[in-house]
């Protein structure tokens, strides 16, 4: 695979909030819009309906040269030779993950706290995906909110990077990464938005508007 490339727009697929797209259609959707990583997520329904969308996603990714990540489920990510895998605190342990995938693909694992994030890390995590930074309404029973002191702390306390999750919005990029986040993950803003290649369009604008600003100031 080469060296790994975490990406800065990660975009969670979803047929949950919205059943206008396929999870294949929307990742084709916000590729076009500048999304450098895919996340498919899909919490409810059997396995076998899974992985037939998950292979799907996957051909449309493989296609565009674009990262997928299967989240929550390890044997999916095999299955359809995803670049890797995003991990809750509940789902296959980071280090066995690591064992099972090898070193080359990514991993990104789900921290609410710092002692989660650090833990992570040295578990053998590629990025933390650190949250909710804001409300979101996408988890029944979401972690307390961090706020972006919060994310400005886990920033500080891991060498990899950190992706912002939950609640952002276009408004939100500059402060989440003024706060030391090395990119952000949508899904809701971009997934139920009118148009979500347009959507994503504005959060790629966005970032790269704020990576030069903060370049400049550095």
């Amino acid at each position: 695979m080469g060296k790994k490339l975490i990406g800065r727009l990660h975009v969670l697929t979803d047929f949950y909030f919205q059943q206008r797209y396929a999870h294949a259609e929307l990742a084709r959707l916000v590729i076009a819009g500048g999304a450098d990583t895919v996340q498919f997520r899909q919490k409810f329904g059997g396995i076998r309906h899974k992985l037939h969308e998950a292979r799907r996603t996957a051909a449309v990714c493989q296609e565009a040269g674009i990262p997928l990540i299967i989240d929550d489920h390890l044997d999916i990510a095999l299955a359809v030779a995803a670049d890797g895998v995003h991990l809750g605190q509940e789902d296959f342990p980071v280090d066995e993950a690591r064992r099972i995938l090898g070193p080359d693909r990514i991993i990104g694992a789900t921290a609410t706290t710092i002692e989660q994030a650090i833990a992570a890390w040295q578990a053998g995590a590629d990025y933390i995906g650190f949250g909710p930074v804001f409300p979101t309404a996408s988890k029944a029973n979401p972690a307390s909110v961090k706020g972006l002191e919060g994310l400005r702390a886990v920033c500080e306390a891991v060498p990899i990077p950190v992706i912002a999750i939950a609640g952002i919005t276009v408004q939100r990029v500059r402060p989440v990464l003024e706060a030391g986040a090395y990119g952000i993950a949508v899904m809701t803003a971009i997934t139920t938005a009118p148009d979500p290649r347009a959507a994503t369009a504005q959060f790629r604008m966005e970032i790269e508007s704020v990576r030069r600003t903060l370049a400049e100031t550095r």
